[in-house]
């Protein structure tokens, strides 16, 4: 078995605003597990400035790691393998991605999980996600998700006056109650502490499902105060990033007590650290919920059939995963949203 590195640079359609900035590319890395005839496909994509693994030789250590990978894709010499890459999860998700689709065409199938949703039998309901942007265009943007048959909104914020997104989330619940549409709200760590029981009082009165990372990474004991006192659920993201160890997620949860976690396998462990983090969760009764970190449709599709092993097959909680569209220049694989699900097409 070889693995074969192709980097590349995805645009998006339109400028990808967070309160850490905006994106308008994103470099991936695509791994090819070439055994015989078989080839199997992963996608290593860290997230600049946020990554645990995001450094200046990336595709340099990429390489390296994978001169070490053993030469087959079974077994427990390749479960050893994986435990050495706990500390660049990206590169972890990328080759248990491309090893589990090479095993998958050497068994003649042509899915990493065989489960309904990866049969195409079954969709996914997924959230819609709107971006930062000034009023006008973040409104457009709801109604767009609305209208496209969406009934969970996720919006970025942190980024304009706090006043006009108040004002937006007031416009969305004029219209429709928290029965017909569920809000979720990403903040990104937008908040200081200061502020942030204050702020998280004011959206509460918005019927909101919950608020992903009100305040910077790294601040357990504020968090954990936050979890305590907020009067509107709250989801850790970042919060999760560079925790690899399992003890230390363990000591994480027991800490900050979220209502939530979100997990992004190539910020939080791969597919190997997401399912520890899942089960530690559940042992804690904290829920979770997956999505994408802005990868091509190669990581998308796998985070989703992911999903669909881990939550079984009747996923009512909505993942993240509706970032497929992102791209001028996606990668073609076969997947589609149908109004408020991610699908995949059956294949012939």
């Amino acid at each position: 078995m070889r693995i074969d590195i192709e980097e590349r640079v995805l645009h998006f359609k339109q400028p990808a605003g967070t309160s850490r900035g905006v994106y308008t590319e994103r470099k991936i890395w695509l791994v090819y597990a070439k055994d015989g005839d078989a080839t199997g496909v992963g996608e290593c994509a860290p997230l600049p400035k946020l990554s645990c693994d995001d450094i200046p030789d990336y595709g340099d250590v990429l390489r390296a790691k994978c001169d070490l990978l053993p030469s087959s894709p079974r077994g427990a010499a390749v479960a050893d393998f994986f435990e050495t890459l706990r500390d660049y999860p990206s590169m972890l998700f990328g080759l248990e991605t491309a090893l589990a689709d090479l095993r998958s065409k050497q068994e003649g199938r042509n899915v990493l999980f065989d489960t309904p949703f990866a049969r195409g039998e079954q969709g996914i309901p997924i959230n819609g996600l709107v971006w930062m942007g000034s009023y006008d265009e973040m409104l457009q943007r709801i109604e767009q998700k609305l209208k496209q048959g969406f009934r969970c909104i996720k919006l970025k914020i942190g980024a304009i006056d706090f006043d006009a997104e108040l004002e937006l989330l007031k416009r969305i619940r004029q219209r429709f109650g928290p029965r017909e549409v569920e809000l979720r709200v990403d903040a990104n760590g937008a908040f200081s502490f200061s502020e942030a029981l204050y702020k998280l009082e004011l959206l509460s009165q918005y019927a909101l499902h919950s608020i992903e990372q009100p305040i910077k990474a790294g601040q357990w004991s504020y968090m954990a105060e936050l979890c305590r006192e907020s009067p509107l659920p709250i989801a850790l993201d970042e919060e999760l990033i560079g925790v690899n160890d399992p003890d230390q997620k363990r000591q994480l949860l027991n800490i900050i007590r979220p209502r939530y976690i979100i997990l992004k396998p190539s910020l939080h462990g791969g597919m190997m650290g997401c399912r520890e983090w899942i089960d530690t969760a559940r042992d804690m009764q904290i829920g979770t919920w997956m999505t994408s970190a802005l990868e091509s449709n190669i990581g998308l599709n796998a985070i989703a059939q992911l999903a669909s092993v881990v939550y079984g097959e009747n996923i009512s909680m909505p993942q993240g995963l509706g970032t497929g569209q992102l791209f001028t220049d996606n990668i073609p694989m076969p997947l589609e949203i149908r109004k408020d699900s991610l699908w995949i097409c059956k294949r012939s």
